[in-house]
């Protein structure tokens, strides 16, 4: 078909103008629009500016945070989320910031916090950063049916009783960790250590050995290559992300492409292995990643291969680098805070140890015994309530939602900030900020006003699945740690807590163990 001249001109015409608007509309007319929608429901912020909105202060804010330790305090928001805390202190608790032309809201009521948990099909998790998504997928970023569907295929992986078997598994990588301990201070009787690396190694080895089993090694090899990924996707985080960046060949996209796509390989080759032991026959070993691979499986035989039946490959691959980030950090991060915060507070590093040795002894602890250590628990949970791995959660609001007495409108992002949340003194009372593990004495429905205040890895449906299995683990390392060391932290530990994929010390945790 051949159009004249003047008739391509005119389309081309009408085609940029269509651009323009979009393009204007995007940067100027709907954030404005937005904002006018959230000031009449009574939220405050800083008035939209152009493309950036509060991304500039937020960076600058960032960067002075992490220029400077504080002085040792639980209060540590302004330190962890500068941006969110100034916004608050300055506009109170209901209001929003710029994230570029995307306002969010922040959201601290305890009721309302529950509607967002119960109803993830209208709060649902926010698009990725495509670079994030080289580092992470699997069922924490799903929505609707996808998300159901592997969440009744993984849930067998971390039923009791699969948890049960991999406490063997669990109390091999924590001694070889108090082992190397025990030989550092054999000569002087004490020493002083960064705890971090080793909690973090401890942490990885525990998920190379429960995820992949026999695959151990390569299992290892799968960590050091996410933990270098990591810090390179952090860095393209902390701006505005250009539409189409990452096809651009350059030398950061070209290494993290190199480095996903050696990890995928790594975890086929285990995948592979697997299912011809799985076709030949062979016993259904214990480790994460055969439970998945024969939830999977069977899914698929009752339904028959129909369409979108079972996981692919590519998600299976996806919820297997899930394992490693959440299972290493999670659990890291807990036992370096935990060990940080009894270094400073000696009564309860005693009260944990007497509750150890009054049901271990000396002995190996079991499943059974680290279900009956209340104390301990008690530390846990408030070192997660005053440092949760994650200090903000997220949301967005795909159309206009109630929540509550509000109107949220299609395009708003919801912020969750847990920090705040789980300080909040008119939940918490008067010592929101204190470490105090009695408050959690008579379980969490006693520790606050409200049980929804208290989120460290969620809430409702979709709470954390691995909770438990950080659990478990976390218990096995701490009382193997007090049944051979009492620690207290080194005059060179500098308070530095920061959010990176979790809060965590930002030069790490210099602490002093004596052999007992």
């Amino acid at each position: 078909m051949w159009y004249a001249p003047d008739t391509i001109i005119s389309i081309v015409l009408v085609l940029l103008l269509l651009l323009g608007w979009k393009l204007a509309d995007w940067i100027w007319f709907r954030p404005k629009k937005l904002e006018k929608l959230l000031r009449q429901q009574g939220f405050a912020g800083n008035s939209y500016r152009i493309l950036h909105g509060d991304l500039k202060e937020r960076a600058a804010m960032r960067e002075e945070a992490m220029s400077k330790p504080m002085n040792f305090s639980n209060h540590i928001a302004p330190r962890v989320i500068p941006s969110i805390y100034h916004t608050i202190q300055r506009y109170g608790k209901n209001s929003f910031m710029w994230l570029g032309p995307i306002p969010r809201v922040h959201i601290m009521d305890p009721e309302q916090l529950k509607t967002v948990f119960s109803f993830y099909n209208d709060f649902q998790k926010p698009t990725m950063n495509p670079f994030t998504k080289l580092l992470v997928q699997g069922i924490v970023n799903l929505d609707g049916e996808k998300w159901v569907k592997h969440r009744k295929i993984i849930n067998p992986a971390f039923h009791l009783e699969k948890l049960k078997d991999m406490v063997p598994a669990f109390y091999h990588s924590c001694n070889e960790m108090v082992s190397k301990w025990e030989s550092m201070v054999s000569k002087e009787g004490s020493c002083e250590l960064d705890v971090m690396p080793y909690l973090k190694n401890m942490a990885s080895d525990v998920i190379s050995r429960t995820a992949f089993g026999s695959s151990y090694e390569k299992g290892k090899k799968i960590f050091k290559l996410q933990t270098e990924l990591t810090n390179f996707v952090i860095q393209t985080t902390l701006g505005i992300y250009i539409p189409g960046w990452r096809f651009l060949p350059t030398k950061l996209n070209r290494k993290m492409k190199e480095i996903s796509k050696e990890i995928t390989t790594l975890i086929l080759g285990i995948m592979d292995e697997r299912e011809k032991s799985m076709k030949a026959g062979e016993a259904i070993q214990t480790d994460l990643l055969s439970i998945l691979m024969e939830s999977n499986m069977n899914e698929i035989k009752q339904h028959g291969n129909k369409k979108d039946i079972g996981m692919s490959i590519e998600d299976v691959i996806e919820e297997c680098k899930l394992f490693y980030i959440a299972g290493q950090e999670t659990t890291a991060t807990l036992l370096v805070w935990t060990m940080i915060l009894l270094s400073s507070y000696s009564e309860w590093q005693e009260r944990a140890r007497a509750e150890v040795f009054e049901i271990f002894g000396n002995k190996q602890p079991n499943y059974d015994g680290l279900n009956r250590l209340k104390v301990v628990t008690m530390i846990f949970n408030e070192v997660l309530r005053l440092y949760p791995p994650g200090s903000l959660f997220v949301r967005i609001v795909r159309k206009e939602t109630r929540l509550g007495n509000l109107t949220l409108p299609g395009g708003v992002m919801l912020g969750l900030p847990i920090v705040l949340i789980q300080r909040d003194p008119e939940l918490w009372g008067e010592d929101a900020h204190e470490f105090n593990p009695e408050r959690f004495s008579g379980g969490v429905s006693k520790a606050t006003k409200n049980p929804s205040a208290f989120i460290p890895f969620g809430w409702g449906p979709r709470i954390c699945i691995g909770q438990t299995f950080a659990m478990i683990e976390a218990k096995m390392a701490l009382s193997m740690i007090l049944q051979r060391f009492s620690f207290e932290l080194s005059p060179s530990y500098t308070h530095s807590p920061i959010a990176s994929l979790t809060t965590q010390p930002q030069h790490g945790a210099h602490i002093i163990l004596h052999k007992l």
